[in-house]
Parts: structure tokens; sequence; C-alpha cells
């Protein structure tokens, strides 16, 4: 594992220990304006009006709330993926017959589709988005873009497509690349933090998905393999000023979950062969997400762990006593001074959002703030 971030890049952030994963609970007046979009009953300014001032006070909370990085909590976003990648070339988004099918609860039927050579397009929308958020936060704090890994186009149903058949190193390559270019075109547009999102790993955690990998005929290591690829693809060239977070959990939506399984089956291929990871944000709130063993592969680097031990799926907020103890649990394989602390995933992944109430999202990051303090001062 090694990373071509400047340590002056790092050092802007040796102070912060809390973080959030970005999707934010929506506000009613944003829900409904893309409610009333959706019908034909407004047109897409009056919404892009709508989501441009709720994001700003969304900026006002999280300054409130000691947000030291923040973002637009996917409030021009239904899906935490697929509004990002239907706008790449070659990929297509289209209404399914079915939805995902998660622990308890099923999406609304939508997915994307691989229709042609993939590439990063120059107008695509999130670059306007980003653009705004940099703007509106002004420098007081820094603007986190997140992002769909490229490793969400290597479930089976997507990497068995018919432009790439047989050819999945030029599919990886092609992904990479795409990436590549759209991580340079945020970067141009003064972006110097970005989070990767990726469930890929999650999958590759969980037995039951590994054993139908090999029931079809692929060895799941070698698909990790292929997902180090497309990611050290996209990373190869990022500028040392560019401070990049990978995020791991096991599926969010409806307070429901998709995976389970700890880091041990994918140890080797997130801490050893990923280059330029600045930091993890990983899921550790329930026994689904295995023991913090795994974390021990980072001794020795300089990269960071924040810990997901707060959950945005349960009403109930968290014992401030129970959490420390699990940070220090976690410092027995890894120093503390590497460790943070995080939710284990956004509050509103899908625009539906978590089943948890709007002000319990603020208590849980309040809490994250005042442990912070309290184990790191």
């Amino acid at each position: 594992m090694k990373s071509n971030t400047s340590q002056a890049a790092k050092n802007q952030y040796a102070n912060n220990k809390v973080e959030h994963v970005g999707s934010f609970l929506r506000p009613l007046k944003l829900k409904k304006a893309r409610y009333d979009f959706a019908d034909r009953v407004i047109y897409q300014e009056t919404l892009r009006q709508v989501a441009d001032a709720e994001i700003h006070n969304l900026i006002d909370i999280q300054l409130d709330n000691d947000c030291t990085i923040m973002t637009d909590g996917d409030f021009r976003r239904g899906w935490w993926h697929y509004d990002f990648l239907e706008q790449f070339e070659g990929i297509q988004g289209y209404k399914t017959r079915d939805g995902l099918q998660f622990k308890d609860v099923i999406t609304k039927a939508y997915d994307v589709r691989v229709t042609g050579k993939i590439d990063f397009p120059e107008d695509h929308p999130s670059l306007a988005h980003y653009r705004f958020l940099h703007q509106a936060i002004d420098g007081f704090a820094t603007a986190k873009f997140t992002m769909p890994s490229p490793n969400t186009m290597l479930y089976p149903h997507l990497r068995n497509n018919r432009h790439y058949a047989d050819r999945l190193g030029e599919y990886v390559e092609d992904l990479g690349q795409a990436y590549q270019k759209a991580i340079q075109a945020l970067y141009n547009q003064g972006c110097r933090y970005i989070q990767i999102n990726d469930g890929f790993w999650a999958y590759l955690c969980d037995a039951e998905q590994r054993a139908k990998e090999r029931a079809s005929g692929m060895n799941p290591d070698e698909l990790a393999d292929l997902a180090v690829q497309t990611l050290n693809i996209a990373l190869a060239n990022k500028p040392e000023d560019l401070i990049i977070a990978l995020h791991i959990d096991r599926g969010n939506f409806l307070s429901s979950w998709l995976y389970q399984g700890g880091y041990a089956a994918i140890e080797s291929f997130i801490f050893e062969k990923l280059h330029n990871i600045d930091r993890y944000l990983l899921e550790f709130d329930t026994e689904r997400a295995g023991s913090f063993e795994p974390l021990a592969k980072l001794q020795g680097t300089n990269a960071e762990v924040f810990l997901g031990l707060i959950s945005t799926k349960l009403e109930t907020v968290e014992d401030k006593a129970q959490v420390i103890a699990k940070i220090h649990q976690a410092s027995e394989y890894l120093p503390l001074e590497q460790l943070g602390l995080c939710p284990q995933s956004g509050f509103a992944s899908m625009e539906e959002g978590n089943r948890i109430s709007y002000d319990t999202q603020w208590k849980k990051l309040k809490l994250m703030n005042e442990i912070a303090q309290d184990v790191w001062g």
C-alpha cells in the first residue's frame, strides 16, 4: 500500500478525527420538489433552485455541528450511484422489472447497463454540482465530493455485458481510465477531497456471494484483483494534494442491508494492493462487519481508518462509553493516531432515507464530536 499524497496535504487533516459519510435525510421541501418534477408539475430550473437553497441550509447546519469536511448531502441525487454512473458515455440508466432485494425491503425498479465504450464526458453534471458546493462553502471548510466506485460496475449482470463480451481486461481498463478523467476533472474544479463509495468490496466479504461466484466459474480472489486494478488505474495519476477516502459498507436502504462478512476475505487486497488511498471509512457497527483484526495490515503505513461505529440505520443514539471502548479495542491493532470515527454509512444513500428522524442524525454527529474530544482531545 503506497500513496503519492504529500505530507502537506495530509497535515491539513491531521486534527480531523470525525467525518460523516456524505448523505443526509432529504428535507420535506426538497422531497416534494423532486416528486413534483417527476410528475411534471414543476420545471427542472425550479427543482434546481430548491436544491440550491436546501444545500445552503445543509452547509449552515454542518457548520453548526463543527463539520470541517462537508458535502451537499447527495441532495441532487435519487441514488448514491446511478445518478453519477448513468451520465457516463457507454452507461445508461433504465427502469427494470424488479427492484434490488435488500434484507427485508426492495428498492425501486431501476438499474444501469453498459451500452458501449465507457468514457467520462466533459459535460458530466457532477462537475457543475461540485462547483456549486465548492463556491457555497467558500473556503471555511473542505468540500468533499462523493462518488460510487468504478467497481460498482463489476457485479455479474454489469460486467457480463454484450459490448465487452469476453474482454474483461479491456472493460476494467476503460472503467479505470474513465474514472481517472473524472477525478482530474473534479480536481480542475477545485476539489481536493474525494470519497469513493465501494459496496463491491462488501459483496466480496459475503460468503454466500463468494459461493455464487464460484458456482458461476469465477474465483472471488480474481474478482478482487480486478477491483484492485480498476481503482489503481483510476488513481494512478492522482495529484499529490488530493485526498482519497475509500468507504465500504454492506448496503444501506430504508435501514436495511445487503451483505455480511468481515474484512478478512479482502484485507490483503484493500490494505496492501490498493494505492493512493489516504483514509478508509469502514463499517463496524454490527457483528456483520467482523472484528478489528484486519486493521493490523495497515501498521507501518500512513493510512487512516475511520471506524464506522455509529449506526445510520437505528433511531437509538449510541452509548458514548461503549463506542469509546470499541475505539480502544481497535487501537490494539492500529495505533490510535491512525484512527478516527464516522457513521457506518450515509443517513440517506437513496432519497427515501433511513428509518430515523431528522433530528437524530444531528444528535449522532454531535455525539461523534464529543467522543472525538474525549478520545483524541
